[in-house]
C-alpha cells in the first residue's frame, strides 16, 4: 500500500528506503499487534512468536511496497502526471533488475520466517498446514498486485485484497498462533483493521485518481468516481469503528478496556478532512494521519487490555 514516501531520492541508499517506503509498517504492524493482544484475553502472551510474526509482516510488507513500485513503474502508471512522491525505479537511481533481484529475496526470507513462526506455534499440522498456504498467498498476493500482465490491482481488486491480508490474515492469523485456537468473534477487529487499512488505500486511489485512470489502471476509486470514492471512505471508517465498539461491547469491561476509543476522534477527523480535499494534494498528509491513527488505536487496545 502507498502511504506517504519521502521526496525524490538523490542516492542508493535513499532510494531503498523509498522503495521500501518504511512509513507503511505501522500500519501492517497494527494488524499483527491487534490479534496479539486481544489473544491476551486467553493466554499470556508469547513473545517469540510475537517477534516472528512480526518480522514476517515487515518483510511481507516490504515485499509488496517494492512489487509496488516495480509494477507501477513497467506499466508506467509512475509518470509525469503521478500526484503522490517520485517512485524510486521512477527517479532512476535504482534499475529493474535490481529491484527483481530485491523482490526475490524478500519473498524467500519473509517464507522462511513465516515457516519458522508456524513450526515453532503449537497449533495442529493441519492448522500449521493452512497457515503455510495462506502465508504463500499472502506472498503471491503481494507481488500479484501491481505485478505481471494482468494484475489484481488494475482490476479494483486492491481493496478486496487489502481487507483479506491486512484484516482477516493478519489478525485471524495473529491470534491463532498465540492462542492455538479460532474464536469466531475475532473477525469483529479483524475487520476494524481491514478497514482502517481499506482506508488508507482508498485515500490514496483517491488522490491518484485521473493519473491511474489515464494509465489504465482501473482501481476501486476509478470506478467510483471521486464523490463515490469519499462516501466509501467514510462507510469503511464507520465500519471500522462500529465493528471494535461491538466486540469490545461482548467482550470487554468499562473502564480501561475502552481505552482504544479515545483514537476514534482521529478517524472522524480523517473522514471529515478527506470528503472536504477536492484538491488531490492535500490528501496526501491524509494518508499518513489515518496509517498512524491505526497505530495508535492498536497501542491503545494493548494498554487498555494491559492495565
Amino acid at each position: 500500500m502507498d502511504v506517504e514516501t519521502p521526496n525524490q531520492p538523490k542516492s542508493k541508499f535513499k532510494a531503498w528506503m523509498s522503495a521500501m517506503r518504511l512509513r507503511t509498517l505501522p500500519l501492517a504492524l497494527a494488524s499483527t499487534l491487534l490479534g496479539a493482544f486481544i489473544a491476551m484475553e486467553y493466554v499470556s502472551l508469547d513473545v517469540p512468536i510475537l517477534l516472528l510474526t512480526i518480522s514476517t509482516t515487515i518483510l511481507l510488507q516490504i515485499n509488496s511496497n517494492l512489487a509496488n513500485d516495480y509494477g507501477d513503474f513497467s506499466h508506467g502508471t509512475d509518470n509525469e502526471t503521478r500526484v503522490g512522491p517520485q517512485r524510486a525505479l521512477q527517479s532512476g537511481v535504482l534499475q529493474e533488475a535490481e529491484m527483481r533481484r530485491a523482490i526475490w529475496i524478500c519473498s524467500i526470507l519473509s517464507l522462511l520466517s513465516g515457516v519458522a513462526l508456524i513450526l515453532l506455534t503449537a497449533l495442529t499440522l493441519v492448522w500449521k498446514g493452512v497457515l503455510l498456504i495462506l502465508g504463500l498467498a499472502a506472498i503471491y498476493a503481494s507481488i500479484r498486485y501491481t505485478v505481471g500482465k494482468n494484475p489484481y490491482g488494475y482490476r479494483g481488486l486492491g481493496d478486496v485484497s487489502v481487507m483479506a491480508f491486512f484484516g482477516l490474515l493478519g489478525v485471524v492469523g495473529s491470534f491463532v498462533c498465540q492462542t492455538s485456537s479460532l474464536q469466531l468473534d475475532i473477525l469483529l477487529p479483524a475487520l476494524t483493521l481491514g478497514a482502517f487499512s481499506t482506508g488508507v488505500l482508498n485515500v490514496n486511489n483517491t488522490r491518484d485518481l485521473e493519473a491511474d485512470k489515464a494509465a489504465g489502471k482501473i482501481t476501486l476509486a476509478v470506478r467510483m468516481g471521486p464523490e463515490k470514492a469519499r462516501i466509501y471512505h467514510i462507510v469503511l471508517l464507520v465500519t471500522g469503528m462500529l465493528s471494535m465498539a461491538v466486540y469490545a461491547f461482548i467482550h470487554f469491561e468499562w473502564g480501561f478496556d475502552w481505552l482504544f476509543a479515545l483514537s476514534y476522534p482521529l478517524f472522524i477527523l480523517n473522514a471529515v478532512k478527506v470528503w472536504q480535499h477536492r484538491d488531490p494534494k492535500k490528501l496526501d498528509p491524509m494518508l499518513k494521519q489515518l496509517a498512524l491513527s491505526t497505530f495508535v488505536f492498536t497501542i491503545l487496545v494493548g494498554i487498555g487490555l494491559s492495565i
